[in-house]
Parts: structure tokens; sequence; C-alpha cells
């Protein structure tokens, strides 16, 4: 008589046959012989070891050679491939590349961890702004139907350049900037999901302008070519490898500010300010509280 642990072996075995379970969740490779008995999804080898990187998260085994219990093997049962994705991959924007078993493992990582860790495609918030409201206008266009999945975002301008803080004190360091219209957008690795800052290019009529090279005595800076961009606040410091990529950037500054504003990026400009000052707001309520907390005294033996 076949013991429990046999029969549990032969029913998770067989969930593989159901619709959606026969390729990897993550990258669609055929025949997955790992799962998350965590998430409930069935995957291929390669994408089991990127899930070790977020056992918070999610826990693997192997279909084949590893125990499985009752509640284990239900729980497959209940979500499965198509579920998950139903859930996990529910608003993904027509311009995100879905990575297959074909791709490095750098892109699967990263689409593994939008998917699970930082869920990114259950909630909009947690998408780039940019990213949220062309998914939104595409899926409106198309009648929800995503027909481009390598659709690529049209930016002005990108590439890496240094940046220094607003200080201009501080060192430059490399980053990578995406010009989508007005917004400046910079991030420490091209495959980043999350900008670290971005910078709002207005027009000439409002003070703002973009001349070649940097300001005197400015120092920390490993790249020769500068551009420092002018606005009615402060000034931006930046630097390019080459003479080329100095003058592509100050072209494509130059075609944004030399074009009067409309309406709607006035309230850009005020979305992405308000946005700014209230995260700022927050960091100095948190300081302080911390500068409290750490003021106050301990009695003995606390």
């Amino acid at each position: 008589m076949a013991s429990d642990q046999e029969i549990n072996s032969q029913r998770v075995k067989q969930l593989l046959g159901k619709p959606g379970n026969g390729n990897c969740a993550d990258c669609g490779a055929a025949d997955p012989e790992w799962a998350s008995y965590t998430l409930g999804v069935f995957v291929c080898l390669s994408c089991s070891g990127l899930h070790r990187n977020i056992v918070q998260i999610s826990k693997v085994k192997s279909v084949l050679l590893d125990p499985w219990s009752s509640s284990e093997v239900e729980f497959m049962d209940s979500v499965g491939n198509n579920a998950a994705k139903a859930i996990f991959e529910q608003i993904v924007p027509a311009f995100y590349y879905c990575p297959t078993q074909k791709d490095c493992m750098l892109l699967r990582e990263q689409w593994i961890r939008a998917k699970y860790e930082r869920k990114e495609f259950q909630l909009v918030e947690r998408q780039e702004p940019y990213s949220a409201e062309l998914s939104e206008h595409v899926a409106e266009c198309l009648g929800g139907r995503i027909l481009l999945p390598k659709l690529t975002r049209n930016y002005v301008k990108e590439g890496f350049m240094e940046k220094t803080g607003p200080k201009h004190t501080e060192g430059f360091k490399k980053r990578w900037f995406t010009m989508d219209d007005r917004r400046l957008m910079y991030f420490k690795d091209p495959l980043d999901a999350y900008a670290r800052g971005e910078v709002f290019i207005g027009c000439e009529e409002n003070g703002y302008t973009v001349l070649p090279g940097l300001p005197p005595n400015t120092q920390g800076y490993h790249w020769q070519f500068g551009i420092t961009i002018v606005t009615p606040d402060r000034k931006f410091l930046f630097a390019c490898e080459t003479e080329e990529d100095q003058k592509d950037w100050i072209a494509a500054f130059q075609t944004v500010i030399h074009r009067p504003m409309l309406p709607q990026e006035y309230a850009g400009k005020l979305k992405m300010i308000v946005n700014f000052s209230l995260g700022s707001f927050v960091d100095r309520c948190f300081s302080s509280l911390k500068i409290k907390f750490d003021s106050v005294p301990l009695k003995s033996g606390q």
C-alpha cells in the first residue's frame, strides 16, 4: 500500500499536467521540475535558483526529488501558474519586456523581483508614474488587450552622465539618465525599476537655460565635458564622457527649454514638487523622532 508521502509525490507530479503548469511561470521554459510552495507556481531549475534570492517570499522544492506534505500539494493545486499569473501580472505595462529562458539571469531576476517582491504589477502606484500612465492609456486604447509585448519608451535622450548633489561639494557619481519630455530622471543602473530622482526641465521664459561646461572651482568630476542646467531655484551640474555626448545632451535640453510650456506641464511640475516636498517632510519627521528618542536618557539596567 502506498504511503502518504508517495501519494503526495504522485499528486504534485500530476499537477504539472494542468493548463499553464507545463511551462515555467517566470520564463516560459517547458517542463518545469521545481515549484515555489509558498507562491503556488511551477518553475524551471534556473528560475528556482532566482527564487532562492527572495526566501522571505518564495520557498522552492523539487517536484521530483523532495518530499511534499498534503497541505503543500493542496496549496499548489489551489493556485497553479495560470491563477498566479492573473494575480502577479495583472497590470504589466505594455512596454515592459517580459524575459524568456533565452535572456540573461539579471533580466530574469529583475522580472521575478518585480512580480513577487515589489508587486509592481498588482498596484499601479508601485510603478513609476510615467509607466502607470502609459500602461493605462494603452490598455484603454486597445480595450485591455496588450498587443505590443516589446514596446519601448521613446525617450528624448538617454545615456550615462555624472552628477553631483545640490551643494556641489559631493563627488560626482555616474548615473543612467532618461529624458522623458520635461522629466530628466536618473537611475543607478539602466535596469533599475525606480528612479533615484528627477529634474524638471522648464522653458526659457521661466528662467531655465543650459550652458556648456561647469562653474569655476567645481571639483570631484571624472568626465571632462560638463553641462550646467540653470533653473530659478538652483544649478544642476552634469559631466559627459565625450564631447559628442555633451553636444547631444545640450541639444536635447535646448529643444525642450526653447519650447513654451503647456498648462498640463505646469500641473506635472507642481505634482513633482508636492511629491518631493512630502517625501522630504516625512524624512525630516522621522529624523526628528529619531533625535528625540536617541536623546531620552535610559534608566539603569535598560
